[in-house]
């Protein structure tokens, strides 16, 4: 699966998101470091050296602070052991039903290996509620300017409040799967390819 970038506008910092990842996540077979500092942070999340139970695996987040907000990318995960793991599991219980059970802990730890980079975005998306911010446009960026007079314009209006131009085709809007502004005309996000709704 290819990395997952999501912007999500507001007042907040990669710390923020960050400090919660590592919160969440560094503790029982994960470990967890953070490389660099605001405005541009690297987590990496991997599975402990000596793991009592499961494959290896491995992943970071670049938390990158942009124009009202931070972008935000969950790169491919590196599985490692986690296939090797799962594919003794079987053969064991090919070979033996009851030795699932010896196997138990092994099998749990790689199903939640396998689940990682979803469990990433949900604690991102709960940091980012907390911090009341969202994929929705920022307030600053809801005001446009007008492509004749170069006067600013609020979200909403269908002509310049200065000049009295039509302002339909340049309304920004974002992306509702990853927050990405995009463009009134576009169809399909740049960034995720999601169908946007039409306007």
């Amino acid at each position: 699966m290819p990395a997952q970038t999501r912007i999500y506008h507001g007042e907040m910092n990669p710390s923020d998101i960050a400090r919660d990842i590592i919160a969440q996540f560094n503790r029982g077979n994960y470990r967890v470091q953070q490389i660099g500092h605001d405005p541009k942070i690297a987590v990496q999340i991997a599975t402990r050296d000596y793991a009592q139970s499961g494959g290896q695996t491995a992943l970071t987040v670049t938390l990158h602070k942009v124009s009202d907000g931070v972008s935000i990318q969950v790169g491919n995960q590196a599985w490692m052991g986690v296939a090797a793991s799962l594919g003794v599991t079987a053969l064991s219980a090919l070979r033996n039903p009851l030795s699932l059970l010896d196997r138990i802990d092994d099998l749990a730890q790689d199903i939640e290996s396998l689940q990682l980079d979803e469990e990433i975005w949900k604690v991102i998306e709960f940091s980012s509620r907390q911090h009341g911010v969202g994929m929705a446009l920022s307030e600053r960026l809801q005001r446009y300017i007008c492509p004749y007079c170069n006067t600013p314009n609020k979200t909403g209006d269908s002509r310049c409040m200065a000049c009295g131009a039509p302002l339909g085709d340049i309304q920004p809007q974002t992306c509702i799967n990853c927050g990405f502004i995009v463009r009134n005309l576009e169809r399909e996000c740049p960034n995720c390819h999601a169908i946007l709704p039409p306007k």
